[in-house]
């Protein structure tokens, strides 16, 4: 809608919650969980690690310009190095503007639909004029 771009990452660093295979992945989550026919209405791309020496570029560069988040259990980290700005756990999002630079980064916890205003507003020039895409990023 107005130029938002969504991407999903999927990702079994977490817990190991995403262990199916990447042509698995579409035919889980229409017929498993959430199941019932259920199709993404964005990009979902191919599993990949988001943390660690093999973490997808894109993701290391969107850690390197956020806030770092809180680690709450150690025991659950499954990848190395530890970096300070690696993602928490699944749902963590990044808006990006049209010029590809970070704008926000939000926790696991915080509500999807709460970035609305951020995507409104990032939407909108602050001349008043329509900008054509911005990106919010699950990983």
């Amino acid at each position: 809608p107005r130029g938002l771009v969504v991407l999903g990452f999927p990702c079994n660093q977490f817990g190991h919650q995403e262990n199916a295979k990447n042509e698995e992945i579409l035919k889980s989550l229409k017929y498993v969980q959430p199941g019932g026919g259920f199709e993404p209405s964005f990009m979902l791309l191919e599993k990949c690690e988001v943390n660690g020496a093999g973490a997808h570029p894109l993701s290391a560069f969107l850690r390197e310009a956020g806030q770092p988040p809180l680690m709450t259990d150690p025991k659950l980290i499954t990848w190395s190095p530890v970096c300070r700005n690696d993602v928490a756990w699944n749902f963590e999002k990044f808006l990006v503007g049209l010029d590809g630079v970070p704008v926000c980064r939000y926790s696991r916890r915080f509500q999807t639909i709460d970035i609305e205003p951020d995507i409104e507003a990032l939407l909108t020039c602050r001349s008043g004029h329509s900008s054509h895409c911005c990106s919010l990023f699950y990983l």
